[in-house]
């Protein structure tokens, strides 16, 4: 299967594992990597040296390629980029920020570097900045997310329309079927998260997978938006979000209920009450924890069927 992505990366299927914080580990990566897509470790819950650990286990892990994704919003971002240079990560994959920021600086030193955007606007601002390719995210997606709430369905062939650079969809894609849609639609590639999360070698605390894998249609939604929109499992911490929106709160309250490492709390460490617990619409197409390895295999059958299945309509 070779195009734009998969000549872009040098890798063999034109599928991203998304960058995610708490989940996006060395194994996750590696192992991504190994079966033919492009890993990415999640540098947004990783203070640099513990970064600089991941790449240096990645790269021992496997010989093919592999990137890091880097929320722009977070703190050390300079040292993090340094890191990056200095281990010879050659694909990074940006988001959370202006393109303009780094994307020079890093292509001065041979990285390829892709943006995530939510909107026909920030895509061809990032192609302004020199990008290489952009991942166009949709409304479905888990974690932070754009303030525009434009679906994969529509944002896609809209991105499409106005770019000139590879593009790349994400958001509520999961499955052979939706990677052939995505495409259809205008994507030269797909980045996948959640799917990703719910597997052997993802950094998630086990009974994180576990809801993820329980979760069923209508079990996600998008608050925060006053801070940073963030799509999450509804649970008790959602539940008191519900609850403090009803006082018409303001900014430092959402703030002071949010609090610090509430992500970290609910994806890492497992707790499923009062941690903050990502993950996009389609978890309520996940229905098991396996290996990268079999996720990979499964999707690409999926996509060969549905291009057989997409023939015999017409």
């Amino acid at each position: 299967m070779s195009n734009k992505i998969t000549t872009l990366f040098q890798i063999q299927y034109p599928i991203i594992q998304a960058g995610m914080i708490w989940n996006s580990g060395w194994k996750l990566a590696s192992a991504s990597s190994n079966s033919g897509i492009l890993g990415l470790i999640g540098a947004g819950s990783m203070y640099p040296e513990v970064l600089r650990e991941h790449i240096q286990k990645c790269k021992k892990a496997t010989d093919r390629p592999f990137g890091v994704n880097v929320p722009m919003l977070y703190p050390n971002i300079e040292e993090i980029m340094n890191i990056i240079v200095e281990e010879e990560v050659k694909i990074v994959f940006t988001s959370a920020g202006n393109p303009k920021t780094w994307t020079a600086w890093l292509k001065e030193r041979g990285v390829t570097v892709v943006h995530v955007v939510s909107s026909v606007k920030f895509a061809l601002k990032a192609q302004e900045a020199g990008v290489d390719a952009v991942v166009a995210e949709g409304f479905e997606a888990g974690g932070h997310n754009g303030r525009e709430e434009s679906t994969t369905l529509t944002l896609i062939p809209m991105v499409r329309e106005a770019l000139e650079i590879p593009l790349i969809a994400a958001g509520g894609i999961a499955t052979g079927q939706g990677m052939l849609a995505a495409m259809i639609l205008g994507a030269d590639g797909v980045q996948v998260g959640s799917r990703f999360v719910a597997s052997i070698e993802s950094s998630a605390h086990q009974a994180f997978k576990e809801e993820v894998v329980s979760a069923k249609e209508g079990a996600t939604h998008l608050t925060l938006k006053e801070l940073a929109p963030v799509r999450v499992i509804k649970n008790k911490f959602y539940n008191d979000i519900v609850e403090l929106y009803k006082t018409s709160p303001s900014i430092d309250d959402l703030k002071n209920l949010l609090g610090r490492a509430r992500s970290k709390r609910g994806m890492f460490e497992g707790d499923l009450e009062e941690g903050e617990l990502e993950i996009g619409q389609i978890a309520g197409l996940i229905h098991d924890i396996k290996p990268v390895a079999q996720i990979v295999e499964d999707m690409l059958s999926e996509y060969e069927v549905a291009k057989q299945n997409v023939q015999t309509i017409f």
